[in-house]
């Protein structure tokens, strides 16, 4: 079983989430929780959501959709990015509720198939990334550091051009 090591969440003296390794889903959830508060706090305009299923995400929990309506607002925009958007109308409800209300700010795509690129785990921001390296484990790294965040970027754009429109707000039909 992993450490379940969980960053210290008061970063640095901006406000900005905290950078380095981090080991196991608490220390996940901890950083995605400390990210979205510091989105809200600094006005971030674009969050680049990104994983394969988002099954262990905790975007069903009541603190994630109250953070994402903290943050949203005219000029964001959030992109997510998955293999497959199966699992949300099963465990992620308040995160569905909430992209119906906002769904002029996110946009879906999925990237899979023959040929596609494996979708990376990661949260991607201008000034900030985090990134899942063992999903399994939960562990990984987030940061600034401009390298490993257009690298991360790369990978993301790589699936995007690669992917199309997923998970509707709404399904209308006859």
């Amino acid at each position: 079983m992993p450490d379940e090591s969980v960053p210290s969440l008061d970063g640095p003296a901006d406000g900005a989430p905290p950078e380095g390794p981090f080991d196991g889903r608490q220390a996940f959830h901890a950083l995605l929780h400390a990210a979205l508060d510091a989105a809200a706090r600094e006005g971030w305009r674009q969050i680049v959501f990104s994983d394969p299923t988002f099954a262990d995400w905790p975007l069903g929990e009541r603190a994630t959709a109250t953070a994402l309506q903290a943050w949203s607002s005219s000029g964001r925009a959030l992109v997510m990015l998955a293999g497959d958007f199966g699992v949300f109308e099963r465990e992620h409800a308040r995160f569905v509720q909430w992209r119906r209300t906002w769904s002029h700010i996110v946009e879906c795509h999925a990237c899979g198939g023959a040929g596609a690129p494996a979708v990376p785990s990661a949260i991607w921001t201008p000034a900030w990334f985090l990134h899942r390296i063992d999903t399994e484990r939960g562990r990984g790294v987030s940061g600034r550091d401009p390298q490993h965040r257009r690298m991360l970027r790369e990978r993301i754009d790589e699936c995007l051009r690669r992917s199309r429109p997923a998970f509707p707000a709404s399904i209308l039909g006859l």
